[in-house]
């Protein structure tokens, strides 16, 4: 085979493989906005997106792994809920709602066509990024 034919194989390939790098990040973009337009997710004070899409699975943030409890994500949205007891009604009330808007996101992923499952990755940037925040307020 020339070096021309096997030149032109290659960009050819590296054409379809960018496009494929293209479509991948317009399907992440597309979701995202999917999540913003939806007032419910839109509002909570944490942002579920979409990280990635990988086949069929998108992958989405969430506040909450098998490290991180349900306590401690709700105690870093909510500051000023750290002081309350663990059986406060207040406590109970945002455990729902986290619950909730976490599970209307996915819906909304999931109604999106070629997305059949969705897999959740703790978030462990916004822990950080909100670490920092708290730093930065309690030195004012």
């Amino acid at each position: 085979m020339s070096d021309r034919k096997q030149f032109i194989i290659v960009m050819v390939v590296a054409a379809i493989f960018v496009g494929w790098l293209g479509w991948r990040g317009f399907e992440v973009i597309s979701l995202n906005q999917q999540l913003k337009a939806d007032d419910m997710v839109a509002e909570y004070p944490y942002q579920h997106r979409v990280l990635r899409v990988e086949g069929s699975t998108a992958i989405m943030s969430s506040l909450r792994s098998h490290r991180t409890s349900t306590h401690d994500a709700l105690s870093t949205i909510f500051p000023s809920m750290r002081n309350l007891s663990d059986n406060h009604r207040d406590w109970q009330r945002a455990e729902r709602e986290l619950a909730q808007v976490q599970a209307r996101a996915g819906d909304i992923v999931l109604s999106a066509a070629g997305v059949d499952r969705v897999r959740w990755e703790l978030d462990e940037n916004w822990y950080h990024l909100a670490k920092m925040q708290a730093q930065q307020s309690s030195r004012r």
